[in-house]
């Protein structure tokens, strides 16, 4: 006797919101673990094996910025504040606020029955994550 499998094939469940929104959360997260470790062999490479101790290198790995390192043994800054890790804490500031702000919105879905209440929650949260977006890009791009 043949076990019937209870998964819908992919060809038969469709591609739809909900879908992708359950993708870019995995593939979010992962975004934002391989930046994270990007930045730490970074500055391991850039010398923060002897110059720096380890919740420092941890800082530096969960947001690459300058002022992380000036407080440091580190004797020159400069390579620490190049454009390329103000892009690389741009990309991981993003990843981070709308995968957070996604999960907030999954969780009041949760919970809230009314439709116009979620969509309320849901505008409100796009609000704060855009908010949130613009005043972290500021303060990595002007620091």
């Amino acid at each position: 006797m043949a076990v019937k499998s209870r998964t819908l094939p992919l060809s038969k469940r469709g591609l739809n919101f909900e879908m992708l929104m359950w993708l870019f959360t995995r593939l979010s997260a992962l975004g934002m673990y391989a930046l994270i470790l990007f930045a730490i062999i970074g500055a391991l490479i850039m010398g923060a094996r002897n110059q720096m101790n380890l919740a420092d290198v941890m800082r530096w790995g969960f947001m690459p910025n300058r002022t992380h390192v000036e407080n440091t043994n580190i004797p020159d800054v400069a390579p620490w504040a190049t454009p390329f890790w103000k892009l690389t804490a741009s990309a991981l500031l993003l990843l981070a606020v709308a995968h957070g702000v996604h999960g907030l919105v999954v969780i009041a879905d949760d919970y809230i029955a009314a439709s116009r209440g979620r969509q309320m929650v849901r505008f409100i949260s796009i609000l704060f994550m855009l908010a949130m977006m613009g005043i972290g890009l500021y303060i990595i791009w002007t620091s």
